[in-house]
């Protein structure tokens, strides 16, 4: 007990005493100059004494220091850096305003590189992309795409063209926690993987967590994007826009009381299919989505700020068939100072996913989806300039729809069925503190508290045994067990409680200027699943809660990385290993039903899954060419075992792939400044074949061959290996500076030399020949596009 107060006392106490002399907080907010947005990351350095600190994601900063003369330099990758002398004698309050190095079309373009390295920090498994960047990156039918951009960093994946979600480290798309304006998303794609729902004009800040995840984060293992809009410009009106093949956007911000408050409204939609009609064609297939912000300043120690986000997809063959889904989002945040040394930020979110279909050929419709009340408060208190810490609370308020079955017509002969609605609470505390111990070694540690509720519902099915699933050891298969009773519960009963403790930690050790080396341990617990049995998330697929039969995802994971600026940040390298370990992790039987299944509890196992690889990322952050190369060397598998010495398992209980493993993952990724009219960029990506199951074998029933799939041998093939070229160029006419009208014309090329990737592989007879035969699905050859931007 002794030992432990020690411990406590250095890691808590020490850096409060060692720095409790006599010295002065200096803190404010940055902002844009052009605009009066707040800037994220803006370094703020004292060299004399070798301090220094950086905004947050509000532009907040704070920092103490012993009274005395300064020279101050406030810079930020892409503005001009303020250098000037500043005297400290009291407590002081010092807003800056940046201005840009260059105008250019988006206000947040930047020619110096945003995601430029900082080796000091003891964050680490983390990307950042500007939103220049991923406008500049060519991508399918030329609109700018966050998901696809992110595809082209070390250690994430994608199932495929055509396929929404992406995959971190071997991990699923279901364990990735999204946010956008700190509002969970749990849809992130537009038409099935086409298109990402994020508007690029509207977005601010882009950050993907892979690994050493903060305390602040949690309910998902593998990865945290985390996305910020912008908060409009309380200067001056603008309107930004483009208008491409297939889909066109418009962006309107400007002060609502200038210097004090603003508005933002921006919208996107597609418009291809008023085109098909022109074909004799009467399908559709279309999306719209609408950001709005409302932010007001009452005075430096009080900020609020409204965001919302709606977006629909709409997909329908003829009028027999109509699929419908969505997002909708609402934030209402209060940002306040307690003190210059203590930043709060207090949120109230509502998050509702959606999912419908209208089949008028067979008289219904199916409605599901997953609505959340979220509330978080959250505290950063910048102790002094060696010690700061984070801490909070956030509640997650839960109910799952599965579906719902509604007659729409008399005759159809349809009844009216509901799938029984399920309510969880998801209750989480967190504290954690960056510590920099000296010159050389910074430290992150902290430690979150997850609490996971599964609240009453109407029914609840009775077990024998409480095993849903059953082994037919004369068939050899898995089967769904029969319900031996019903429970009724109320709303308030507790079904299932589950407690974790969730440690997180992180250092970074300088071995000079330049150069560090990283490590970082992180446990995550996840309580919702995602089903699905498909190799990438379909709106179709439903969310549902841990309880009784369904436990937890528990993660474990290990990295270490070395870290290299090169010629003062003209170059940098970066290089990590990882290690990942993930207990509960659901599987499916043999011949399981997802779709409208009420007792989806009898086709699941609870097995484990492993993921470990080699990540390595080459950059070039300045000059006319820049961009970057990343590979991943990794392996992801899963295992699920008997539950006793008479059952199998899934898979003969060996190890097997998951379906998002990929071996070897390349992306290379470039663009080079021409002149100041042209510019061109490029990427080119490589990837092993997605694992899947080919036939081992066939047999014939009245004439017909039918092929034979081994069931223990899952995902023991591959698809063909996926690569692909994309080339795009940049015309900027010659401007009038006098003109408040600006514009650019960008053209690309999707899949320059016409691959037709593999999509899948299906097996069928020839009707011709009476044998079967593979066929290839592609979803794109070569695709061209252009899109003309504005600004106003």
């Amino acid at each position: 007990m002794l030992q432990i107060k020690k411990i406590f006392f250095f890691i808590f106490l020490v850096p409060i005493v060692a720095f409790s002399q006599e010295k002065i907080t200096l803190s404010g907010t940055v902002y844009d100059n052009s605009n009066n947005e707040t800037l994220i990351g803006v370094s703020i350095f004292f060299s004399e004494i070798n301090a220094g600190t950086s905004t947050n994601e509000y532009g907040f900063y704070s920092i103490t220091i012993p009274k005395g003369t300064y020279k101050i330099q406030i810079s930020s990758l892409g503005f001009n850096t303020i250098s000037e002398t500043i005297v400290l004698l009291a407590k002081t309050t010092k807003d800056f305003k940046l201005m840009e190095v260059s105008e250019n079309l988006d206000e947040i373009i930047i020619e110096a590189d945003i995601e430029k390295l900082n080796v000091r920090t003891p964050q680490m498994s983390v990307n950042r992309l500007s939103v220049a960047t991923i406008k500049q990156i060519p991508v399918v039918l030329g609109e700018a795409d966050i998901i696809k951009s992110l595809i082209l960093l070390p250690g994430v994946t994608s199932a495929g063209e055509g396929a929404s979600g992406f995959n971190v480290r071997g991990g699923a798309a279901d364990q990735n926690l999204i946010l956008l304006d700190e509002a969970i998303v749990f849809n992130s794609s537009h038409l099935f993987g086409f298109f990402s729902i994020f508007n690029p004009d509207v977005i601010k800040d882009v950050k993907l967590y892979k690994g050493g995840i903060p305390a602040r984060f949690g309910g998902r293992l593998s990865s945290v994007l985390d996305i910020y809009q912008k908060e409009g410009n309380s200067k001056e009106f603008n309107l930004t826009g483009g208008i491409g093949l297939v889909s066109s956007r418009l962006l309107a911000e400007g002060p609502i009381e200038k210097e004090k408050s603003s508005f933002l409204i921006g919208g996107r939609a597609s418009y291809a299919h008023l085109f098909l009609p022109l074909f004799d064609n009467d399908n559709k297939a279309y999306f719209y989505d609408v950001n709005t912000k409302i932010n007001y300043r009452f005075n430096d120690r009080n900020n609020l700020f409204l965001s919302t986000y709606f977006g629909k997809d709409i997909f329908g063959i003829s009028d027999n068939f109509v699929n419908k889904y969505g997002n909708n989002v609402v934030n209402l945040r209060w940002n306040h100072l307690f003190s210059n040394k203590i930043f709060s930020n207090l949120s109230l979110i509502y998050s509702d996913y959606f999912y419908g279909l209208i089949l008028d050929f067979v008289g219904f419709e199916w409605d599901s989806g997953i609505t959340n009340l979220n509330f978080k408060y959250d505290f950063k208190h910048y102790i002094n300039e060696k010690f700061k810490l984070s801490y909070g609370i956030n509640n997650i308020y839960i109910k799952f729809n599965p579906g719902e079955i509604i007659p729409n017509r008399e005759d159809s002969g349809i009844v009216s069925e509901k799938l029984i609605d399920k309510y969880a609470n998801e209750f989480a505390a967190y504290i954690e503190a960056e510590h920099e111990i000296n010159d050389k070694l910074t430290l992150q540690y902290g430690v979150r508290l997850s609490n996971f509720l599964r609240l009453g519902q109407d029914e609840l099915n009775v077990y024998v045994n409480d095993q849903p699933v059953l082994y037919n050891r004369q068939f050899k298969k898995y089967e769904a067990a029969e319900a031996i009773a019903v429970e009724n519960l109320k709303r308030s009963d507790v079904i299932s409680n589950f407690a974790n403790f969730e440690p997180r930690f992180s250092l970074s050790y300088l071995l000079n200027e330049n150069e560090s080396i990283k490590a970082s341990y992180n446990r995550m617990a996840q309580y919702l699943h995602l089903l699905s049995n498909t190799s990438s998330p379909t709106p179709l697929d439903v969310w549902t809660p841990s309880g009784r039969y369904i436990k937890p995802q528990l993660l474990d994971q290990y990295a270490i990385g070395y870290f290299k600026s090169i010629k003062n940040g003209k170059y940098s390298f970066e290089t990590e290993a990882f290690y990942k370990d993930i207990q509960n992790r659901i599987d499916y039987i043999n011949g399981a039903n997802l779709i409208a299944n009420n007792e989806i509890e009898t086709v699941i196992l609870n097995g484990q899954s492993r993921a470990y690889g080699l990540e390595v990322l080459f950059k070039k952050n300045e000059g006319d060419f820049k961009g970057w190369l990343a590979y991943t060397l990794s392996k992801s598998e899963q295992q699920t075992l008997g539950r006793n010495t008479n059952e199998p398992g899934i898979n003969q209980g060996e190890w097997y792939n998951t379906p998002f493993d990929k071996t070897h993952d390349i992306s290379i990724n470039g663009s080079y400044e021409l002149n100041k009219k042209w510019k061109l960029n490029a990427n080119f990506l490589f990837q092993t074949g997605q694992p899947t199951n080919y036939p081992v074998g066939q047999y014939e029933v009245q004439g017909l061959n039918i092929p034979i799939f081994d069931d223990n041998r899952r995902n023991a093939d591959r698809l063909p290996t996926y690569h692909r070229l994309d080339v795009s160029a940049t015309l900027t006419p010659k401007k009038n500076e006098n003109r408040k009208w600006q514009a650019e014309w960008v053209f690309g090329l999707y899949n320059l030399y016409g691959r037709m990737n593999a999509a899948s592989i299906n097996f069928r007879e020839n009707r011709e020949t009476s044998r079967n035969e593979a066929i290839q699905t592609s979803i794109f050859g070569l695709v061209p596009s252009v899109t003309y931007n504005f600004k106003f």
